[in-house]
C-alpha cells in the first residue's frame, strides 16, 4: 500500500498541458476529473488513517479511481 496520493497530473505529466485544456474546455472530462481526485482524497485520507475506513470500502473506491483514470486516459489520447 502507498500513501503516496495518486494527482492525475503528477501520474501524467508529460500529458499535463493536455489535461488542463481538456479540464477547461470539456466538461465530461472535467467533472470525471472532479470525480477522481475526490475519490482519489478518500484513499489517500484512509490510507494515512486521517479518515480511516474498513478494507472493503477502501479497496472499492481504488476499483473506482482505476475506472476512473482510465476513462480519463481514453480521453486524453483521443484529444
Amino acid at each position: 500500500m502507498s500513501h503516496t496520493p495518486h494527482e492525475l497530473l503528477a501520474d501524467l505529466p508529460e500529458h499535463a498541458d493536455k489535461i488542463l485544456t481538456l479540464k477547461s474546455s470539456d466538461p465530461h472530462f472535467a467533472r470525471l476529473y472532479e470525480e477522481y481526485h475526490d475519490v482519489n482524497r478518500q484513499v489517500h485520507r484512509s490510507e494515512t488513517q486521517v479518515e480511516p475506513m474498513t478494507e472493503l470500502a477502501e479497496v472499492d473506491l481504488r476499483k473506482q479511481r482505476a475506472a476512473l483514470k482510465d476513462q480519463l486516459w481514453h480521453i486524453i489520447n483521443g484529444a
